[in-house]
């Protein structure tokens, strides 16, 4: 007979997205450290009262995040942890921006509840049409437009992102504090904006856009997919490895 408390959400989870809360659960607790041996398959097929199959795709997933480690032979085990090492460092614009030493602000343009397209529904892993949370907001450095970041998020991650006031704080300061970051999918292309997206920049007819796409991921989950526009004549990324 399984110990295992039953997840607060209930049914509306596949069982592959509860096992994999369960494992990520004790993973982020402490509990199962770096190179420690998480239950086999089996036990967990037992535990949970499901089949290998919907393990496997538990497992499976958490492996592609490379949050655990799947050796032939010897089992499963918890990876070393690298959510620090990506290309792109996650930083907050404010923070950004005051490091130049300059004044950020920001103008929330809108905040809504919506339903997934089915685009964005396979981005998430979520079904077709399912409710996500929906921001726009343009960021400025010393009153000069330098970002339009247009972003969707995960509610079942981020419950409270409606109630929050994003002129005094940024969507990524808040997400990053709710939804401890576990992996980031990213990338830039230059291309000529939307026309409203011309108009918040106050660009010129024409003048391209460097455009960050980024998925991040937190708690077994997609947590945010965003798309941040800036101006290429007032913008550059820079990183360094």
């Amino acid at each position: 007979m399984s110990t295992t408390p039953p997840p607060t959400d209930g049914a509306r989870q596949p069982a592959y997205q509860v096992i994999k809360e369960h494992v990520l659960a004790r993973i982020q607790s402490g509990q199962w450290k770096e190179g420690d041996a998480i239950p086999s398959e089996e036990a967990l097929a037992r535990e949970f009262g499901v089949s290998r199959m919907t393990v496997n795709r538990a497992i499976r997933e958490l492996s592609d995040e490379q949050l655990v480690v799947r050796v032939q032979g010897s089992g499963t085990f918890v990876a070393q942890q690298k959510y620090q090492s990506t290309l792109v460092e996650i930083r907050n614009i404010a923070d950004e921006v005051a490091a130049r030493g300059h004044v950020h602000r920001s103008e929330l343009q809108l905040l809504e509840r919506c339903k997934a397209s089915e685009a964005l529904a396979r981005q998430f892993g979520l079904s077709p049409r399912a409710m996500l949370f929906h921001s726009v907001v343009v960021h400025y450095e010393n009153e000069r437009p330098i970002q339009v970041e247009d972003r969707y998020v995960n509610p079942q991650v981020a419950p409270d992102y409606l109630a929050q006031d994003f002129r005094s704080q940024t969507p990524n300061a808040y997400l990053m504090r709710v939804a401890p970051l576990q992996g980031v999918r990213f990338a830039i292309e230059a291309c000529l904006p939307p026309k409203e997206i011309g108009d918040l920049l106050r660009m010129e007819t024409h003048e391209p856009c460097l455009v960050l796409r980024r998925q991040t991921l937190s708690k077994g989950q997609v947590a945010s997919v965003a798309a941040m526009w800036h101006p290429a004549s007032r913008y550059q990324f820079t990183g360094s490895f």
